[in-house]
């Protein structure tokens, strides 16, 4: 649905099998959007998408450069969140990328392009894609593990997160804890829908979003928010009692709005109840 996800949790839990399966549950490109990401990716000189019409998804490595990820070079060509337009970008091992190489996701993430100028020329991109980023919650991964692995000192956990601004964390709406589950070998334990059923209930609130704004409830601008987003005065007024006890920003209670929006059209809610304002604003109370 387009809402940038952060999964922390220590090694083995899943984080990169989660995120790898997020594009099957998307719903394919349609005419135009097929269109465009062709186009990028023509302009890229990049192989066509495996799947097609899948939603692309891009994992570029922790090594990669500011150019390489937002694009660049004398000629401006598509980095990696150009190559991840209508689809994906999975940053693994967030913490490990270069500070300054992500602080360049800032804008991208607002406005949904990227500009790149040079002397000569100033080439702007699109960049309409979703986040999702996975880390461990230390330097070694295993803080509040049950077995005590976790030998990371309280400045070494500091310096690994401190990686990571505020500005950027602010930006990312969903911060969801991976904890290990028992090691089980046989076979898998399904509680939830199945895939072609969570699949379905995406398709069906993209298109309820769609056909009542013209654009994902991530993308929402501010007076948008106030058209398809309003509370009644007892559900504001809970919500600014509770940013401000978190210490949340107005971007912040923004973006809860807009998750709170989702998860009332996956409901197939004609507006925002109480329980998914509560769901919404616990995805940021776990990082304030």
């Amino acid at each position: 649905m387009l809402h940038s996800l952060l999964l922390s949790g220590p090694p083995g839990t899943g984080k990169t099998l989660l995120a790898s399966r997020l594009p099957g549950l998307l719903p394919p490109l349609d005419e135009h959007e097929a269109l465009e990401v062709a186009a990028i990716h023509s302009v890229a000189g990049s192989a066509p998408l495996a799947a097609w019409p899948q939603r692309p998804f891009r994992q570029p490595h922790h090594s990669a450069s500011g150019p390489a990820l937002v694009g660049g070079g004398s000629r401006p060509r598509p980095g990696e969140i150009t190559l991840a337009h209508q689809g994906v970008l999975f940053l693994d091992e967030l913490p490990e990328f270069d500070r300054k190489v992500l602080e360049v996701l800032r804008e991208p993430l607002e406005s949904g392009e990227i500009v790149i100028a040079r002397a000569n020329d100033k080439v702007r991109f699109p960049a309409r894609f979703q986040l999702v980023a996975a880390m461990n919650p230390c330097p070694c991964g295993y803080l509040g593990d049950p077995a005590g692995r976790c030998r990371c000192t309280p400045e070494q956990i500091q310096r690994y997160r401190a990686k990571l601004s505020g500005p950027l964390l602010d930006r990312i709406d969903l911060h969801i804890g991976v904890t290990r589950e028992a090691t089980a070998l046989g076979a898998p334990r399904l509680d939830g829908p199945d895939t072609a059923s969570a699949a379905a209930q995406v398709a069906a609130a993209r298109t309820l979003q769609l056909a009542r704004q013209g654009c994902p409830n991530a993308f929402l601008d501010l007076p948008g928010l106030h058209q398809h987003c309003a509370l009644d005065n007892e559900d504001r007024q809970w919500l600014e009692r509770a940013c401000e006890r978190l210490g949340l920003s107005l971007r912040a209670a923004h973006r809860i709005l807009k998750v709170a929006r989702t998860l009332a059209d996956l409901e197939a809610a004609p507006e925002i109840a109480r329980a998914q304002l509560a769901e919404a604003l616990q995805y940021r109370a776990s990082s304030a």
